[in-house]
């Protein structure tokens, strides 16, 4: 079946409200066939596969991202072996192939997206993208078990490290069979032509509605990272113990997993991005606020126990619909493109929010001493008030338009370009309609 090709026209950069939706005509053009592969399912297995051993290696078109990110994680821990291996280990050569390591993980990240675009129809993206991306902290949360288990004395670092890399290879290597796209599209928004890469750049920074889900976004994956860093910081002081902060945050991501396995569906069939989006993001900041009373609450380690569930239940629930609404409002912008600039803002907050918090940390004085008080006011008083943004989105302006899924609902069928447009989602597919009978 002909590919629909996206007319994007010959202007370069234009945003996402100078592009319109036409009518398919359904007496002069053939009913199109999509067809949904069980196929899918491999690619994705993949994705979880690579999520998980990648989380490991750290703690201690999707087909070319599969086969990029299998290459770096391949390489990177064969190297990493070298390196233990060599008589009293070669520090440099280590770190080096961690280095590929981490260079691998931006694909992992950025890939689920763009698979679930391609290959799933809207009854099952939510939940794909779900299951590809929270495969990360469920990886991270398995690998500090199997790590501590593989390795209990330092004599024993290199064959640990030769079991994940054994691991890594057997789980990477199908990565080269997995099919570049399906022969038939599941959806018709899978057959039209995403945009470049520079101009989908272009596009995505100039809608409203992306910075009001991005800079939240950010924060908050920045303050899951550096909270779940700090969590033995946090409770340590009040007299809990290292095992006590390991529970605590195994309940964090047990309860994030569930809480998304429940949500992920709910939104594929009801379809309904903002609803969980106002729902979630203020227990998510609300959370920040009881993560500073909970671990000197006198009823010892419960409550920290329920806040942190709180935690990461809203934080997952939240993860992959939000990178999904994303791909719906700045559609048909690349998807792997939208991702990669939220992960990458929530990346780099992560590693900032890590050190201002280390530094707010309270000296041996404190009350109790090295209390992390001062950086849990930090980061309560920054999720409390980023959290206004999302919850400003179909407040003000015109309402917000879900583009893809009305192309996969048969509204529209092409796009062709429009020049007086603003670079808000503003755009109803009824004025658009109007608009093409007066032409």
């Amino acid at each position: 079946m002909a590919k629909k090709e996206a007319d994007m026209g010959s202007a370069k950069g234009e945003s996402i409200d100078e592009l319109m939706m036409v009518n398919m005509n359904t007496n002069a053009t053939p009913t199109p066939t999509y067809k949904v592969y069980k196929r899918r399912f491999f690619g994705l297995f993949q994705l979880v596969l690579m999520n998980i051993i990648i989380s490991w290696d750290l703690s201690g078109g999707p087909r070319t991202v599969l086969m990029t990110g299998s290459i770096l994680i391949l390489v990177g821990n064969w190297i990493r072996y070298a390196g233990t291996k060599a008589n009293n280990g070669i520090f440099g050569v280590v770190m080096f192939g961690q280095l590929l390591l981490g260079l691998s993980q931006p694909f992992a990240l950025a890939a689920p997206t763009r698979y679930s675009d391609l290959w799933f129809t809207e009854k099952g993206r939510t939940s794909a993208t779900a299951l590809a991306t929270l495969a990360n902290p469920l990886g991270a949360a398995i690998g500090e078990l199997v790590d501590s288990f593989w390795a209990v004395s330092p004599d024993q670092i290199p064959n640990m490290v030769l079991w994940i890399s054994v691991i890594a290879t057997i789980i990477c290597v199908p990565s080269f069979f997995v099919p570049a796209r399906p022969a038939i599209p599941p959806c018709a928004s899978a057959e039209i032509t995403k945009t470049p890469f520079m101009e989908s750049i272009k596009g995505i920074v100039r809608v409203r509605e992306f910075w009001l889900i991005c800079i939240p976004f950010s924060v908050y994956v920045g303050f899951f990272n550096s909270i779940s860093a700090l969590i033995n910081q946090i409770l340590l002081p009040y007299g809990f113990s290292e095992t006590d902060a390991g529970v605590a945050g195994g309940i964090l991501i047990i309860a994030g997993l569930v809480a998304s396995a429940i949500v992920s569906p709910i939104n594929d069939r009801f379809k309904q991005y903002l609803l969980i989006i106002r729902i979630a993001v203020p227990i998510h900041a609300i959370c920040y606020i009881a993560l500073y009373f909970a671990p000197a609450s006198p009823y010892g380690i419960a409550p920290s126990i329920v806040v942190l569930a709180l935690f990461g239940a809203s934080a997952f629930s939240l993860l992959p619909v939000v990178l999904e609404f994303i791909v719906e409002i700045t559609h048909p912008y690349s998807p792997e493109i939208s991702s990669t600039l939220l992960w990458t803002g929530g990346q780099l907050l992560g590693g900032i929010f890590t050190v201002i918090q280390t530094a707010l940390k309270a000296g041996p004085n404190g009350h109790p001493p090295a209390n992390m008080k001062r950086s849990l006011i930090f980061s309560a008083v920054v999720a409390c008030v980023i959290a206004i943004l999302p919850m400003t989105l179909n407040v003000f302006g015109p309402k917000i338009v879900n583009r893809r899924l009305e192309v996969d609902r048969g509204h529209t069928a092409e796009i062709v370009q429009l020049s007086s447009r603003s670079n808000d989602n503003t755009t109803a597919i009824a004025d658009d309609e109007r608009e093409l009978e007066g032409v």
